[in-house]
Protein backbone atom coordinates (compact mmCIF):
# COMPACT_ATOMS: atom_id res chain seq x y z
CA UNK A 1 0.00 0.00 0.00
CA UNK A 2 1.49 3.37 -0.82
CA UNK A 3 1.36 6.33 1.48
CA UNK A 4 -1.15 8.92 1.17
CA UNK A 5 0.86 12.09 -0.22
CA UNK A 6 1.27 15.41 1.52
CA UNK A 7 1.32 16.75 -2.20
CA UNK A 8 -1.24 18.40 -4.07
CA UNK A 9 -2.08 15.73 -6.97
CA UNK A 10 -2.90 16.67 -10.69
CA UNK A 11 -5.23 14.07 -13.10
CA UNK A 12 -3.93 15.11 -16.37
CA UNK A 13 -5.61 13.52 -19.56
CA UNK A 14 -3.97 12.66 -23.24
CA UNK A 15 -0.28 12.87 -21.07
CA UNK A 16 1.48 10.61 -22.79
CA UNK A 17 2.95 12.47 -25.17
CA UNK A 18 3.06 16.56 -27.25
CA UNK A 19 1.42 19.20 -24.71
CA UNK A 20 0.49 16.51 -22.34
CA UNK A 21 3.90 15.29 -21.55
CA UNK A 22 5.04 18.72 -21.13
CA UNK A 23 2.74 19.31 -18.69
CA UNK A 24 2.83 16.25 -16.64
CA UNK A 25 6.57 17.42 -16.31
CA UNK A 26 5.96 20.91 -15.33
CA UNK A 27 3.45 20.17 -12.90
CA UNK A 28 5.88 17.12 -11.22
CA UNK A 29 8.76 19.80 -11.33
CA UNK A 30 6.31 22.52 -9.84
CA UNK A 31 5.85 19.68 -6.67
CA UNK A 32 2.46 17.77 -8.23
CA UNK A 33 2.18 13.98 -7.58
CA UNK A 34 0.46 12.49 -10.75
CA UNK A 35 -2.61 10.50 -12.28
CA UNK A 36 -1.27 10.11 -15.63
CA UNK A 37 -4.03 9.49 -18.57
CA UNK A 38 -3.40 7.98 -21.69
CA UNK A 39 -5.24 6.02 -24.39
CA UNK A 40 -3.61 4.25 -27.23
CA UNK A 41 0.08 5.44 -25.95
CA UNK A 42 0.46 3.42 -23.32
CA UNK A 43 4.11 2.41 -23.51
CA UNK A 44 4.76 6.59 -23.81
CA UNK A 45 2.76 6.87 -20.70
CA UNK A 46 4.67 4.03 -18.56
CA UNK A 47 7.88 5.81 -20.14
CA UNK A 48 6.94 8.99 -18.74
CA UNK A 49 5.69 7.87 -15.12
CA UNK A 50 9.16 5.81 -15.01
CA UNK A 51 11.24 8.70 -15.71
CA UNK A 52 9.14 10.76 -13.20
CA UNK A 53 9.65 7.78 -10.46
CA UNK A 54 13.34 8.29 -10.57
CA UNK A 55 12.72 12.08 -10.11
CA UNK A 56 10.45 11.36 -7.66
CA UNK A 57 9.55 7.49 -5.83
CA UNK A 58 5.95 7.27 -5.58
CA UNK A 59 4.74 10.40 -7.09
CA UNK A 60 3.16 8.52 -10.23
CA UNK A 61 0.49 6.45 -11.30
CA UNK A 62 -0.22 5.60 -14.94
CA UNK A 63 -3.98 5.07 -15.98
CA UNK A 64 -5.32 3.48 -18.98
CA UNK A 65 -8.73 4.75 -20.53
CA UNK A 66 -10.92 5.39 -23.20
CA UNK A 67 -12.43 8.85 -22.51
CA UNK A 68 -15.14 8.19 -25.42
CA UNK A 69 -16.62 5.75 -22.73
CA UNK A 70 -18.11 7.55 -20.09
CA UNK A 71 -17.87 4.51 -17.46
CA UNK A 72 -14.43 5.21 -17.79
CA UNK A 73 -14.26 8.82 -16.20
CA UNK A 74 -15.78 8.22 -12.29
CA UNK A 75 -13.37 4.96 -12.60
CA UNK A 76 -10.29 7.31 -13.34
CA UNK A 77 -10.86 9.93 -10.75
CA UNK A 78 -11.78 6.56 -7.98
CA UNK A 79 -8.29 5.07 -9.30
CA UNK A 80 -6.33 8.33 -9.02
CA UNK A 81 -7.93 9.23 -5.23
CA UNK A 82 -7.34 4.87 -4.40
CA UNK A 83 -4.01 5.78 -4.56
CA UNK A 84 -3.63 9.18 -3.66
CA UNK A 85 -6.33 10.03 -1.08
CA UNK A 86 -6.73 13.32 -2.72
CA UNK A 87 -7.43 15.33 -6.01
CA UNK A 88 -5.89 19.52 -6.39
CA UNK A 89 -5.91 19.25 -9.87
CA UNK A 90 -8.34 17.95 -13.18
CA UNK A 91 -5.85 18.92 -16.42
CA UNK A 92 -8.49 18.36 -19.45
CA UNK A 93 -6.02 17.85 -22.56
CA UNK A 94 -7.33 14.86 -24.19
CA UNK A 95 -8.20 16.02 -27.40
CA UNK A 96 -8.61 14.81 -30.77
CA UNK A 97 -8.33 16.53 -33.79
CA UNK A 98 -9.05 16.13 -37.74
CA UNK A 99 -10.59 17.77 -40.78
CA UNK A 100 -14.26 16.65 -41.08
CA UNK A 101 -15.32 18.54 -44.40
CA UNK A 102 -18.95 19.07 -45.06
CA UNK A 103 -19.55 17.22 -48.20
CA UNK A 104 -18.38 14.32 -45.95
CA UNK A 105 -18.86 14.91 -42.30
CA UNK A 106 -20.56 11.71 -40.30
CA UNK A 107 -22.87 11.72 -37.43
CA UNK A 108 -20.00 8.77 -36.26
CA UNK A 109 -17.14 12.02 -36.10
CA UNK A 110 -19.80 14.15 -34.27
CA UNK A 111 -20.17 11.68 -31.82
CA UNK A 112 -16.51 10.93 -31.48
CA UNK A 113 -15.48 14.95 -31.40
CA UNK A 114 -17.81 15.72 -29.08
CA UNK A 115 -17.40 12.81 -26.57
CA UNK A 116 -13.75 13.21 -26.24
CA UNK A 117 -13.39 16.95 -26.49
CA UNK A 118 -16.41 17.75 -24.72
CA UNK A 119 -18.16 14.94 -23.05
CA UNK A 120 -15.32 13.68 -21.43
CA UNK A 121 -14.11 16.88 -19.38
CA UNK A 122 -17.50 17.90 -17.67
CA UNK A 123 -18.13 14.34 -17.00
CA UNK A 124 -14.65 13.81 -15.31
CA UNK A 125 -14.99 17.38 -13.47
CA UNK A 126 -18.28 16.42 -12.06
CA UNK A 127 -16.88 12.79 -11.01
CA UNK A 128 -14.28 15.25 -9.53
CA UNK A 129 -16.12 17.75 -8.07
CA UNK A 130 -16.38 16.15 -3.98
CA UNK A 131 -12.03 15.69 -4.36
CA UNK A 132 -11.72 19.02 -5.47
CA UNK A 133 -13.82 20.90 -3.18
CA UNK A 134 -12.92 19.28 -0.07
CA UNK A 135 -8.67 20.33 -1.05
CA UNK A 136 -10.33 23.82 -3.13
CA UNK A 137 -8.88 22.60 -5.91
CA UNK A 138 -8.75 24.04 -9.60
CA UNK A 139 -9.98 22.69 -13.03
CA UNK A 140 -7.77 23.93 -15.87
CA UNK A 141 -9.32 22.72 -19.43
CA UNK A 142 -7.27 23.14 -22.83
CA UNK A 143 -9.27 24.70 -25.48
CA UNK A 144 -8.60 25.84 -28.50
CA UNK A 145 -8.34 30.10 -30.65
CA UNK A 146 -10.74 27.71 -32.85
CA UNK A 147 -13.54 27.45 -30.43
CA UNK A 148 -13.59 31.30 -30.75
CA UNK A 149 -13.44 31.37 -34.51
CA UNK A 150 -13.82 28.59 -36.91
CA UNK A 151 -11.11 26.86 -38.78
CA UNK A 152 -12.00 26.15 -42.74
CA UNK A 153 -12.76 22.07 -42.75
CA UNK A 154 -12.55 21.67 -39.54
CA UNK A 155 -16.37 22.60 -38.08
CA UNK A 156 -16.75 19.71 -35.44
CA UNK A 157 -13.31 20.30 -33.81
CA UNK A 158 -14.17 23.95 -33.60
CA UNK A 159 -18.04 23.01 -32.38
CA UNK A 160 -16.09 20.18 -29.78
CA UNK A 161 -13.93 23.05 -28.84
CA UNK A 162 -16.55 26.13 -28.64
CA UNK A 163 -18.96 23.52 -26.22
CA UNK A 164 -15.65 22.62 -23.99
CA UNK A 165 -15.45 26.75 -23.55
CA UNK A 166 -18.75 27.20 -22.51
CA UNK A 167 -18.25 23.97 -20.05
CA UNK A 168 -15.49 26.08 -18.57
CA UNK A 169 -17.63 29.35 -17.85
CA UNK A 170 -20.78 26.75 -16.79
CA UNK A 171 -18.45 24.73 -14.38
CA UNK A 172 -16.81 28.16 -12.59
CA UNK A 173 -20.35 28.99 -12.13
CA UNK A 174 -21.34 25.39 -10.56
CA UNK A 175 -18.18 24.74 -8.75
CA UNK A 176 -17.44 27.90 -6.97
CA UNK A 177 -16.33 28.78 -4.71
CA UNK A 178 -13.99 25.95 -3.36
CA UNK A 179 -13.22 24.96 -6.98
CA UNK A 180 -11.47 27.30 -9.98
CA UNK A 181 -12.13 26.70 -13.47
CA UNK A 182 -10.15 27.91 -16.25
CA UNK A 183 -9.11 27.20 -19.63
CA UNK A 184 -5.92 27.87 -21.85
CA UNK A 185 -6.37 28.14 -25.35
CA UNK A 186 -3.65 27.35 -27.26
CA UNK A 187 -2.67 28.85 -30.77
CA UNK A 188 0.16 27.00 -33.09
CA UNK A 189 2.67 25.39 -30.76
CA UNK A 190 3.16 22.03 -32.52
CA UNK A 191 2.25 21.04 -35.85
CA UNK A 192 -0.15 18.65 -36.27
CA UNK A 193 0.49 14.75 -37.24
CA UNK A 194 -2.60 15.25 -39.69
CA UNK A 195 -1.74 14.69 -43.18
CA UNK A 196 -4.23 17.65 -43.82
CA UNK A 197 -1.98 20.44 -41.89
CA UNK A 198 -4.62 23.26 -40.15
CA UNK A 199 -1.82 25.78 -40.85
CA UNK A 200 1.53 26.72 -42.83
CA UNK A 201 4.62 27.63 -41.10
CA UNK A 202 3.93 30.85 -43.31
CA UNK A 203 0.29 31.25 -41.58
CA UNK A 204 1.62 30.85 -38.50
CA UNK A 205 4.59 33.57 -39.32
CA UNK A 206 2.37 36.57 -41.35
CA UNK A 207 -0.47 36.03 -38.95
CA UNK A 208 0.54 36.29 -35.65
CA UNK A 209 2.00 38.74 -33.70
CA UNK A 210 5.19 37.25 -32.72
CA UNK A 211 5.60 36.21 -36.07
CA UNK A 212 6.82 32.43 -34.87
CA UNK A 213 5.40 29.31 -33.32
CA UNK A 214 4.60 28.81 -29.51
CA UNK A 215 5.87 25.56 -27.89
CA UNK A 216 4.33 22.73 -25.65
CA UNK A 217 5.97 24.73 -22.63
CA UNK A 218 4.51 27.72 -23.00
CA UNK A 219 0.67 26.01 -22.61
CA UNK A 220 2.45 24.29 -19.65
CA UNK A 221 3.31 27.47 -17.76
CA UNK A 222 0.07 28.91 -18.44
CA UNK A 223 -1.63 25.31 -17.13
CA UNK A 224 0.53 25.80 -13.49
CA UNK A 225 0.33 29.75 -13.50
CA UNK A 226 -4.09 28.95 -13.49
CA UNK A 227 -3.74 25.97 -11.29
CA UNK A 228 -0.99 27.42 -8.78
CA UNK A 229 -1.43 30.90 -8.93
CA UNK A 230 -4.13 32.46 -10.32
CA UNK A 231 -5.79 32.19 -6.97
CA UNK A 232 -8.82 34.88 -7.75
CA UNK A 233 -9.02 33.46 -11.40
CA UNK A 234 -12.68 31.50 -12.35
CA UNK A 235 -14.02 31.13 -15.86
CA UNK A 236 -11.41 33.23 -17.49
CA UNK A 237 -10.03 31.54 -20.68
CA UNK A 238 -6.44 32.88 -21.32
CA UNK A 239 -5.11 32.52 -24.44
CA UNK A 240 -1.14 31.09 -25.14
CA UNK A 241 -0.85 32.27 -29.38
CA UNK A 242 1.27 34.90 -29.51
CA UNK A 243 -1.18 37.33 -30.63
CA UNK A 244 -3.24 34.79 -33.05
CA UNK A 245 -6.33 36.02 -32.22
CA UNK A 246 -5.72 39.31 -33.14
CA UNK A 247 -5.03 38.57 -36.99
CA UNK A 248 -7.87 37.55 -39.14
Amino acid sequence: MHAHTTRPVALVTGAARRIGAVIARTLHSAGYDLALHGRHSFAELEALSAELEAARRDSTIALHADLGDPDSLPELVDAALARFNRLDALVNNASQFYATPLDTVSVAQWDELLAVNARAPFFLARAAAPALREAQGAIVNITDIYAQRPLAGHALYDISKAALLMATKALALELGPQVRVNAVAPGNVLWSTNPIKAETEQTVTERTTLRRQGSPQDIANAVLFLLRDAGYCSGIVLPVDGGRLLHI
